[in-house]
């Protein structure tokens, strides 16, 4: 098998990483060499490869499923959004500048040659690729730039399969309106759809889905079902509005809050704690859980100033002291190990929208400044006699002037914090951890699982998407539009978009 294909979608969220993921694991079940791929990616959740790049968190984990070693061609363009109008830029997993609304246009077309070139090399290598979109392929106000979605299927003439989340309502009129919006070339390369998170009765979508042929001449190509808990390695911070809400009333479980900042990264961090059969994981933005979680999380941030602001705004600091005094635990991770430190300088602008420099928190004996250079980096250690690896992507560098060491930060009291990323994903040290933690906050009757093993429940959840393929999808037509491309003979939809996006509209938009 040889080929290449596109997973699009009618929304952001409508399913394209997993679908994404759950065919690379497939085609890697067969014996296929297969390489995920994404153009662009706009995401704060991002992995450091082994020879030193960054790139995005769904992509690392694809080439995982994929049994592939991940590298900086497989997400070519990564933007991290600092703000609601600029992004820091990576190109092959190093830094390239800033990018804002005003020339985003101009900049996605002066990012498309390393991009392709980045596609057409891992098709030189891999027996397939397997491209995610990113957004919509509809989004005809970026068409004229485009090289993620239909600018890059018309780049390697690459059929496309369109997903759409049917737990939104109106999958129909969002799969038809999208093959509609598409200009005939773009039309011509869209050669299926893939329903996605249905609950209940596959029977019921039958007239749906024989309909939808009829009118776009194009098949469904599977139904996947809900299933719960796929929320593993997030793409981005939309998905985490559907994690556990709710705590019980039970001795034996460890209650965690995360603090969901408004530029979080790296959220990935606390997936590893999500999984543990007795830890209960709440993301929050209000001093409450704040001051009644066992244990509170201060995750990475891509704005680590921006944020400190926000949370002080929130009222947050004050239940954060108070936890301290009286000795219940805190972890920093990243930016937020930063917080909680006695300075924060971004007097050269490096991260801040504007360059200043900030009292911190005052919960560890730290201080840092950010320096224009990043540290990329994957660190290993210990801790207790727990072997430890992690991962570091910052521009701050910590200057530790007290307290205990813990994996290259500092602990002081019930106070932890370390640039590293990842290390929770280590079973052992994460027990450990999460022993430590209870004992602070008097949860004595906790005791982790001695058997979770993250690694495995990856692997697992991986397998049981593979499985959702075989089992949901027609994966003869699949293998055909690898293999074959994009049939000859799918009808026109109009009105399709203007071929010149700057054309005055006529009637009906034509």
């Amino acid at each position: 098998m040889r080929g290449a294909l596109l997973v699009a979608g009618t929304t952001s969220d409508a399913g394209k990483t997993v679908v994404t993921t759950a065919l690379c694991r497939w085609l890697a079940r067969r014996g296929v060499s297969v390489a995920p791929y994404k153009a662009q990616n706009m995401s704060n959740n991002s992995m450091v490869t082994v020879d030193g790049a960054e790139i995005g968190r769904a992509q690392w984990v694809q080439a995982v499923a994929a049994g592939a070693r991940p590298e900086a061609a497989m997400n070519p363009v990564l933007l991290k959004p600092g703000s609601d109008r600029r992004s820091h830029v990576l190109v092959l997993g190093q830094p390239y500048g800033e990018l804002g609304t005003a020339s985003f246009t101009g900049g996605r077309l002066a990012l498309a040659e390393a991009a392709h070139a980045a596609f057409d090399l891992l098709r030189g290598r891999y027996d397939v690729v397997v491209c995610e979109g990113a957004g919509s392929p509809a989004e005809v106000n970026l068409r004229e730039g485009d090289y993620v979605n239909m600018g890059l299927a018309r780049h390697g003439q690459i059929p496309t399969v369109v997903v759409g989340d049917i737990d939104r309502g109106g999958v129909f009129a969002a799969m038809f309106g999208t093959v509609a919006l598409l200009e005939p070339a773009d039309q011509r390369l869209v050669a299926g759809f893939i329903v996605n998170k249905f609950r209940g009765d596959p029977a019921l979508l039958e007239p749906g889905l024989r309909m939808l042929q009829q009118v776009t001449g194009r098949p469904t190509l599977g139904v996947l079902p809900w299933q719960h808990g796929l929320w593993l390695d997030s793409e981005d911070a939309l998905d985490l509005a559907g994690r556990r809400a709710t705590w019980p009333v039970d001795d034996e479980v460890l209650r965690v809050a995360v603090v969901r900042l408004p530029r979080i990264s790296n959220f990935t961090d606390v997936d590893a704690l999500g999984v543990e059969p007795d830890v209960d994981v709440r993301f929050v933005s209000t001093p409450g859980p704040v001051a009644d979680a066992d244990l509170v999380v201060l995750p990475g941030t891509r704005a680590t100033l921006d944020d400190l602001d926000w949370l002080r705004a929130q009222g947050l600091e004050e239940p954060l002291r108070r936890r301290v005094a009286a000795g219940s635990p805190v972890l920093g991770i990243c930016g937020g190990y930063q917080m909680l430190g006695e300075i924060v300088d971004d007097s050269a602008g490096v991260e801040s929208t504007s360059p200043r420099r900030e009292t911190g928190l005052g919960l560890l004996p730290v201080r840092t400044e950010f320096v224009a250079e990043k540290t990329l980096a994957l660190p290993a250690g210990e801790w207790r006699g727990c072997p430890v690896r992690g991962y570091e992507i910052h521009h701050g560098r910590v200057d530790v002037h007290g307290g205990e060491p813990f994996l290259d930060g500092c602990r002081d009291g019930a106070v932890w914090g370390t640039l590293w990323h990842g290390a929770l994903e280590n079973d052992d040290f994460r027990r450990a951890v999460l022993t430590e933690v209870a004992g602070q906050a008097g949860r004595t009757s906790y005791r982790p699982r001695p058997d979770t093993c993250f690694a495995a429940l990856r692997d697992r959840r991986m397998d049981l998407l593979a499985d959702l393929v075989e089992q949901h999808l027609d994966t003869a037509g699949l293998t055909r539009l690898i293999e074959s491309g994009t049939p000859d003979d799918l009808p026109f939809l109009p009105p399709g978009a203007p071929l010149d996006p700057h054309a005055p509209a006529g009637p009906c938009g034509r």
